[in-house]
């Protein structure tokens, strides 16, 4: 079983690829891990073209839902995206937000970043802002946001109760967040589980749906609410990259599901200064 560092540095290094890559070579993989389908060329991103203040340089094609369509973000708030990429979340923000409001996007892949700057600079954003670091220690002081979005990133952190602590102390009190992220319903096949790629691919980091929700209870949220959910399909040929074809047939009929939720919550108003337990 790897470590949570070893898993970090699996994720950094194959993100540090598609950073590379355009938007059709990552489509047509599991959220980026490239494990190609003849199936499908959009396995869990939705469209976002049609949102005001997309911009297709940024656009990797890495999501698994459209957390700033429900964030519901005003003029004049400050942002934070988590696992920005290559900015397209974080412009998307933007546009929301306006030129009054600002946007920070943290990520941990220097490749990603490079090219999220380089986006803002052709767009000529001075309100939006790239972070290097890990969402499990934010490099952002408590109480500075309106709002928190993710689209797909916290099922690749090994510490989600961590990356929930830290939401909470860098929201605002009577703050919010939309993330969208992979969970599941029932127990993957256990070697699918421990396939290393996996873990670049947005499903075997992901945890139970129910754990998940509890998570956001047991870090103080309130009014935890579920914006959009969906069953993820993945194809019988990524899933032949690691099980035989009475395996396949056996997880389809399971009942074991994979599933894209976006998921809101609300920091209280009167919240002390950091989440409960974690002071």
């Amino acid at each position: 079983m790897e470590t949570s560092q070893e898993i970090k540095d699996m994720v950094r290094q194959r993100y540090s690829e598609i950073a590379l890559q355009g938007k059709d070579e990552n489509e047509a993989s599991c959220c980026g891990s490239g494990c190609c389908s003849i199936e499908t060329t959009n396995i869990m991103t939705d469209d976002y073209s049609t949102l005001e203040g997309y911009n297709p340089d940024a656009d990797l094609g890495l999501g698994c839902g459209l957390p700033t369509q429900f964030a519901r973000i005003k003029k004049g708030d400050v942002v934070i995206d988590l696992g920005s990429g290559a900015g397209n979340d974080a412009f998307i923000a933007r546009n929301e937000t306006g030129e009054t409001g600002k946007v920070i996007g943290i990520d941990f892949t220097p490749a990603m970043l490079d090219k999220a700057r380089t986006n803002a600079d052709k767009l000529g954003y001075n309100n939006v802002e790239f972070r290097q670091g890990d969402i499990e220690k934010m490099p952002v002081t408590a109480n500075t946001a309106d709002v928190i979005v993710s689209n797909c990133v916290l099922n690749l952190v090994p510490d989600k109760h961590g990356v929930f602590q830290e939401i909470y102390r860098v929201l605002k009190p009577g703050g919010h967040f939309s993330i969208s992220d992979i969970v599941l319903v029932g127990s993957l096949p256990q070697k699918i589980r421990e396939a290393a790629e996996m873990y670049a691919g947005c499903v075997s980091g992901a945890i139970q749906k129910g754990a998940y929700l509890e998570l956001i209870d047991a870090n103080g949220f309130k009014n935890v609410t579920l914006q959009k959910e969906k069953t993820i399909h993945v194809p019988d040929d990524i899933l032949g990259t690691y099980l035989s074809a009475e395996e396949i047939a056996q997880f389809r009929q399971s009942g074991t599901g994979i599933v894209s939720v976006t998921v809101y919550a609300e920091k209280p108003k009167d919240a002390p200064c950091c989440a409960p337990g974690c002071c």
